[in-house]
């Protein structure tokens, strides 16, 4: 028999990327070597990263929050792939991050009517964005995992206000992004899965399942800031399948 380590997305209410970070982060990678990481952006000016203990109905996790030193930059794709190109993370990290960038460049072109040359990213290009994609490239580098599996992802529903006004949840980028992924229409009121954590999970999931059978070793929480009618929290476990040879 052979041991294969994976990790598990147990996504209840949604994903975003402050989400995505919060919950890698829970599973024990240490706060130090996670930070020494992301300052290979060599970006330290222009944001600072909080990470802290919250409660959700009564479940302790991990809540992350980026604060931006930046005003509102509009940045295209060739933009943020010199970001990540300039930096001394390793080529996997970097790779992963431009593919997550691509999936939502792709998405915004498709339903703003351009090409990928042309999109500026309103909040997506953001550095908390940037901040939240690239972070959890690193944490997946540093969980070394074989596999990564989720659950179908919830879309939420209602209107959200966005650069360009009010538009519908889930959102056409998100919507477009998923295309391909298996998703549910859940009962959450509000923006439960956001742009970049729709391009995230993926571009990191190897295959989307409801069950799956293995041996639990870690688990993580991450907490949201939003509130909806069910917890705001992502659920990740890291744990081993033993496959036949």
């Amino acid at each position: 028999m052979r041991e294969e380590k994976i990790l598990y997305f147990d996504i209840m209410s949604g994903i975003s990327g402050d989400m995505t970070l919060a919950t890698l982060l829970n599973l024990g990678i240490p706060k130090e070597i996670f930070l020494e990481e992301l300052d290979k952006l060599n970006l330290n000016s222009e944001f600072k990263i909080e990470i802290n203990d919250k409660f959700e109905n009564g479940i302790k996790g991990t809540n992350v929050n980026v604060i931006v030193n930046e005003g509102h930059v509009h940045r295209n794709l060739i933009d943020i792939y010199e970001i990540i190109d300039n930096s001394t993370l390793n080529d996997k990290i970097k790779q992963n991050a431009k593919d997550i960038f691509m999936e939502v460049a792709k998405a915004e072109a498709k339903v703003h009517g351009t090409s990928i040359d042309k999109i500026h990213f309103h909040e997506v290009g953001a550095m908390d964005s940037i901040i939240d994609i690239v972070g959890s490239c690193i944490l997946l580098d540093l969980l070394c995992v074989d596999k990564i599996y989720a659950t179908k992802v919830p879309l939420g529903s209602g209107f959200v206000k966005c650069a360009h006004g009010i538009i519908p949840v889930p959102a056409p980028a998100v919507v477009e992004i998923l295309k391909g992924v298996p998703v549910k229409f859940n009962n959450v009121t509000g923006e439960c899965t956001t742009p970049t954590g729709a391009a995230i999970i993926k571009t990191i999931c190897n295959k989307f399942v409801d069950q799956i059978d293995f041996e639990t070793k870690q688990i993580g929480y991450g907490i949201g800031d939003k509130k909806f009618e069910t917890p705001n929290i992502l659920r990740t476990f890291v744990g081993v399948k033993k496959n036949k040879i």
